[in-house]
């Protein structure tokens, strides 16, 4: 493929959103980043949908391209929930005046080709929330934008702060969570920690989810709370992954398990080894590569061009200097 074509991948989450152009070669000629694409964790989707073009229009300028001249593109969205939701998405990317028809993946879809040449297996996706599906390499999907037990940094860090909380009232076991959180937001107590995220101008989620590395910190180093936690989660995503391959008769024996995302990226096994615990036969791949790439490699494929995950992401890191996901 000659490097005159170009692809577009786009992945949109919750906190934030990454659009990457590139040639037919795997070369990385433009990159925009911003905030929620997702329809669901905004105001209205129409803000959402804005958010979108403006990453798009970001990437393309710094291309030098407009959206007609590109071949095809893959945009893997957390909020592309239910068939409504991608009719929605199509739609209005159709309105784009890009030169293709927009593929619209949920956000578990684009992270999963990051380790299956396929595109077939189990996506276990774990940042601020979780994307967990599977895919057949002929297309047939299965995921779910509303599991029964969410799970993410923002879910794992407030359980965290939780247990904090009942260690201090005597109404939970001791960890060695509370010094890490107290020193953590320069809190006095646990009483205080919790006044600073619940008072009517409290902290945020941005902050929130800054627990979540000190709870997989402790996990590690077995502390029996965090472990309980961590534990629990990955058991809880793996779950999902199961039952996201049975939806669609897909053997769980031999299949591709790609776990990724922000949280997988911590040098602990225990979220994986649980996940991976209530997945038996599966093979997996865990990588800490940002899931975008994996949009890029979907937007590849449809024009028949071979790419490299560590080939598109040295090109990533040289645009952007560095680029984590």
């Amino acid at each position: 493929m000659d490097s005159g074509t170009y692809v577009i991948g786009v992945d949109g989450g919750n906190t934030s959103t990454t659009a990457v152009v590139v040639d037919g070669s795997g070369t990385v000629v433009g990159v925009g980043d911003g905030g929620c694409t997702d329809i669901y964790g905004v105001a209205s989707p129409p803000q959402a949908l804005d958010e979108l073009d403006r990453v798009v229009g970001t990437a393309l300028r710094a291309a030098g391209l407009g959206p007609g001249q590109l071949r095809s593109g893959v945009f893997s969205l957390a909020g592309a929930d239910w068939p409504e939701d991608h009719d929605y998405l199509r739609s209005h990317l159709g309105g784009c005046s890009f030169g293709f028809e927009a593929l619209v993946v949920n956000d578990a879809m684009g992270g999963l080709r990051l380790g299956s040449p396929s595109w077939e297996g189990i996506a276990v996706i774990c940042g601020t929330g979780n994307a967990v599906g599977a895919r057949r390499r002929d297309g047939t999907c299965f995921h779910l934008g509303f599991w029964p037990d969410t799970v993410g940094a923002a879910t794992l860090s407030q359980e965290a702060l939780d247990a904090v909380l009942r260690a201090h009232l005597d109404l939970g076991p001791s960890t060695s969570l509370t010094g890490r959180a107290l020193a953590l937001y320069g809190a006095a107590d646990p009483i205080e920690l919790q006044h600073r995220f619940t008072g009517r101008d409290g902290l945020g989620r941005s902050e929130l989810v800054r627990m979540s590395p000190v709870l997989l910190d402790e996990a590690d180093r077995r502390d029996e709370v965090a472990l309980r936690i961590v534990t629990a989660a990955g058991r809880a995503m793996g779950g999902q992954g199961r039952a996201s391959a049975e939806r669609i008769g897909l053997s769980v024996e031999g299949a591709t398990a790609v776990l990724g995302g922000g949280l997988f990226q911590h040098p602990t096994g225990v979220l994986a080894d649980a996940v991976m615990g209530e997945l038996p036969g599966a093979v997996e791949h865990r990588t800490t590569l940002p899931p975008v790439i994996g949009a890029v490699m979907a937007a590849l494929d449809q024009i028949g061009a071979e790419s490299d995950p560590d080939e598109l992401h040295r090109s990533l890191t040289a645009v952007t200097g560095s680029f984590r996901a």
